[in-house]
């Protein structure tokens, strides 16, 4: 397996994993001990590594959501909470995560020293987002921390991506109705809110999503075989114990 055969395997679990404590049950009851509802929790949580910001900030590193609607989170949910205390305590979700649902799985020490070395590795400039979330602390316990990676390097892709769509020109919003066309309501926007898609959006975002490779590369080549190997039957392990 060489390196784009890994991240072509891996990345895509690590988008679709590095979410997965959200919304919790568990969450949202921290996010109510906290003095917050779960939407504002993930608002304030997830961009509270940026500091304590304007909400244009918080869009600019999120990319896709509604402008209206981060407002209205993110400034309700900072009048009750620090922003970056919601930040360290989102990340702590994320480890109670782990530690709830990871506990039995094999290899998670070797899952964590290889997507720690991919984490070292990521040159965080212009990646606003991933920098904040590299910037928390770790757990030292295997479950927690796998869960803590595989959540810091979604944001490393995801802040790769945003800066990929806006060097081929094409906006977030349309690269959000192609990939997700069924999610443009959660995330604030009407159903014709990106106008027509054509070819060349589509185009675009291929584009796009090459370009995301080319930047994070760097990263995931320091793996050597034993590295790719233990990356890629981790968040295996992971996507059964998650999922």
């Amino acid at each position: 397996m060489n390196t784009d055969e890994l991240m072509g395997h891996v990345c895509p679990k690590i988008r679709d994993l590095g979410w997965a404590f959200y919304f919790t049950p568990e969450t949202l009851a921290r996010a109510k001990e906290l003095g917050l509802d779960g939407l504002r929790f993930y608002f304030l949580g997830r961009g509270g590594v940026l500091g304590d910001v304007e909400s244009s900030v918080v869009l600019a590193a999120f990319g896709y959501f509604e402008p209206g609607l981060l407002d209205t989170m993110w400034t309700s949910a900072a009048t009750k909470l620090a922003p970056r205390t919601a930040g360290h305590e989102f990340m702590s979700c994320a480890a109670d995560h782990g530690r709830g649902r990871l506990a039995d799985v094999e290899g998670l020490e070797s899952y964590c020293e290889a997507a720690g070395a991919v984490n070292d590795a990521a040159d965080a400039t212009g990646l606003a987002l991933y920098a904040g979330a590299r910037a928390e602390p770790l757990v030292d316990d295997a479950p927690g921390r796998a869960m803590q990676l595989t959540a810091v390097l979604r944001e490393l892709r995801g802040s790769a991506h945003l800066i990929a769509l806006r060097a081929v020109g094409l906006p977030a919003l349309t690269a959000h109705a192609i990939g997700r066309p069924g999610d443009l309501a959660m995330f604030g926007w009407g159903p014709d809110a990106a106008g027509e898609i054509t070819d060349e959006h589509r185009r675009l975002r291929v584009e796009a999503e090459r370009l995301t490779d080319d930047i994070v590369r760097p990263a995931y080549s320091v793996l050597d075989d034993a590295g790719r190997t233990a990356l890629s039957s981790g968040i295996d392990a992971l996507e059964v114990a998650l999922t």
